[in-house]
């Protein structure tokens, strides 16, 4: 059986969340942050596994100067603060022990949204995920909305 989301998350019972998508294992949390729900994201060292996508050029590593040179390649950059930023998307970072586990995506709401692995997505706060599976947010990153479509 597979565990509920407040069992791998005990904070999310006191912080609330939704699940807003079913679970899916064409992608992960990394994509997902990254805007590109049709591939998972994530350093290897395989070329002929066309199911993985790492950016070209990135360093194929489980770092997070890898991760934030991934993100770069999207437009994204380092910032100080997790608050809501009008004219901005940001993203958060997460990591164990300085390997990263996770990132979380910035909603206009200023929630946010997670790719739980091949489990659901979610709004939720921003810390109500840390812990011992993901670690703790350690980098901040953001980069410009595009202008409204007209």
């Amino acid at each position: 059986m597979v565990d509920p989301i407040e069992a791998l998350f005990p904070a999310l019972l006191d912080a609330g969340f939704r699940i807003t998508s079913p679970a899916t294992s064409d992608y992960n949390c990394i994509a997902w942050a990254a805007g590109n729900m049709a591939r998972w994201w994530w350093p290897g060292d395989d070329p002929d596994d066309a199911a993985v996508f790492w950016p070209p050029g990135v360093a194929a590593r489980e770092t997070v100067d890898a991760f934030t040179a991934a993100f770069a390649t999207i437009g994204y950059v380092v910032c100080a603060g997790e608050g809501l930023e009008s004219g901005f998307e940001k993203i958060a970072l997460f990591a164990k022990v300085g390997i990263p586990t996770h990132t979380a995506r910035q909603l206009p709401s200023g929630r946010w949204t997670s790719k739980l692995g091949r489990r659901e997505d979610i709004e939720h706060d921003l810390h109500a995920i840390s812990g011992t599976l993901y670690g703790t947010v350690v980098l901040l990153l953001r980069r410009p909305l595009p202008p409204p479509v007209l």
